[in-house]
């Protein structure tokens, strides 16, 4: 790993791509009688989601999960390149900036546990949330302060928009 603070990183961010289970949401599943999987997400990583897409952000998912409920959420942000079931994150991660034409160096991907290790290695900002695994933790340039499913989400949005002049300018605009 390079000696770069992570901040260096900030202002080349173009494209967001985030893992569900522990990142979005604390890692917590609850089933029903009927067998079904319940997660909680928090409305302020909702949010900074939200608003990274209005200031012209990209927003990808990748995850292991494939809870139809989780994309509905997501696709309500606005969200529209949702991968789920994605055993092979390396092949989505792939495919998306291929789609759009993007660099690895312009992704922040934030992941918390070992199916997020490889496609990590690729980015430029590799970020994790506090409660992440040890080796998740090793590889990422920023660790941040929140857990998953606590504002860790909104936590790096927030940094990348501020840096880049667009977290104040985006709502000043909206509220005038």
């Amino acid at each position: 790993m390079d000696d770069k603070s992570y901040k260096e990183y900030l202002h080349n961010i173009t494209t967001f791509i985030f893992d569900v289970d522990g990142v979005l949401t604390d890692g917590t599943i609850t089933l029903t009688t009927s067998g079904e999987m319940l997660r909680t997400m928090h409305t302020k990583d909702g949010f900074a989601m939200k608003t990274a897409i209005d200031a012209g952000f990209n927003v990808c998912i990748i995850s292991g999960g494939s809870n139809e409920g989780v994309r509905k959420r997501l696709q309500g942000l606005g969200i529209t390149d949702i991968y789920l079931g994605a055993h092979n994150k390396i092949e989505q991660l792939d495919e998306y900036l291929d789609i759009y034409n993007i660099k690895p160096e312009q992704v922040l991907y934030m992941g918390d546990d070992i199916p997020d290790f490889p496609v990590m290695k690729l980015v430029g900002l590799p970020c994790c949330p506090q409660d992440a695994v040890s080796e998740i933790k090793a590889i990422s340039k920023y660790v941040s302060h929140k857990n998953g499913g606590k504002g860790c989400v909104r936590d790096v949005i927030e940094q990348v928009l501020k840096v880049q002049g667009k977290w104040n300018s985006n709502f000043d605009a909206k509220y005038d």
